[in-house]
């Protein structure tokens, strides 16, 4: 996004030194539109060129400085007059003065602490920029450049499974089991119901996965719920005795990991919702929180010291249960 006052006399534009070579990341915009951005993780450093171009050769331009930003922030769309900056770095370019030819700048934030996942939400968004800035009396001349950045996490050493019960008395009883409660983006979800008890019809049986959105505090929390997925389990009356397998891929529904209290302004939490439909039309329903979370199985050369041991975890934790249909590279999800 770029700001151009009246009478603009020079461009300016932000590159990457890595932009040939960085991957890039498939991102979702406010209005539903995904575009793709340069992939970033926490502790990356973060380095590139600042181009200032006159457009008229030959003639001064008078300025109070350059400088570039590299910043993080979460916008509440409730309140879109605040900008909630949780990293703030500023990198001087150049010293008040005048350009009276086109000049390129260099510049390096390095280690970059970027401790959560980009998101944009239906309530809120987290992102990452870098905004250059040719500052003048009258009218700033500034260009920024978003990128995006995946939040990596090792195998979770405690990975228990989930079992629960859903009853009503003398007329249901079923028992549900999952095999884990963590999965990752690619994971899959296998697990088991078995029908105790069934004196009530019932004609249709599914499981959805309901992402939850938490903004706010206090008394202005809002809650928008969202169903990513829906998955039919049985179409057709059980009978007692019956046990019935769940086998749910995750890797072609758009999620996020879990996300809790993010900067103390929002969280994303993840849910399996065991919905049976008597031949009445009445719903009957189980709910259980899973935790989502991002692996990656490539180590970057200049990722940081923390992502490069939970890569290395997850990697001596999980081979043994990879499969031959499993990418080797990041989820992009």
């Amino acid at each position: 996004m770029s700001f151009f006052g009246f009478g603009q006399s020079a461009d300016i534009d932000v590159v990457l030194n890595d932009a040939e070579t960085r991957k890039k990341a498939e991102h979702k915009s406010e209005d539903g539109r995904k575009d793709k951005y340069f992939l970033f993780y926490d502790g990356e450093t973060v380095s590139g060129k600042v181009n200032v171009t006159l457009k008229y050769p030959g003639k001064r331009l008078e300025h109070n400085g350059v400088k570039i930003e590299f910043i993080g922030q979460i916008e509440l769309y409730y309140d879109r007059g605040n900008h909630h900056e949780f990293v703030s770095l500023v990198k001087d370019l150049a010293r008040p003065g005048e350009l009276t030819q086109s000049q390129t700048f260099d510049f390096e934030f390095t280690h970059v602490e970027k401790p959560y996942e980009s998101y944009t939400g239906q309530n809120v968004k987290l992102r990452y920029f870098l905004r250059a800035t040719v500052s003048r009396r009258l009218n700033d001349i500034s260009k920024e450049l978003d990128i995006v950045v995946h939040t990596l996490s090792s195998y979770p050493e405690l990975n228990s499974s989930i079992k629960m019960e859903v009853g009503i008395e003398d007329c249901l009883h079923i028992e549900f089991e999952y095999n884990k409660s963590k999965y990752h983006l690619k994971d899959v979800i296998v697990g088991k119901i078995y029908f105790l008890l069934v004196r009530i019809k019932i004609k249709h049986m599914e499981i959805d996965i309901i992402k939850r959105e938490t903004t706010g505090t206090g008394p202005n929390v809002y809650h928008e719920n969202d169903t990513i997925a829906k998955y039919e389990i049985m179409d057709g009356a059980p009978v007692r005795g019956e046990s019935i397998p769940i086998r749910l891929f995750l890797a072609g529904y758009e999620m996020t990991p879990t996300m809790r209290d993010i900067n103390k302004k929002f969280s994303v939490r993840y849910y399996l919702n065991l919905v049976l439909i008597d031949e009445e039309e009445r719903r009957y329903f189980k709910q259980q929180e899973i935790t989502l979370w991002r692996k990656g199985d490539i180590v970057r050369k200049s990722m940081s010291h923390q992502a490069i041991i939970a890569s290395q975890r997850f990697e001596g934790s999980s081979n043994p249960e990879k499969t031959p249909t499993q990418s080797n590279e990041e989820d992009d999800s």
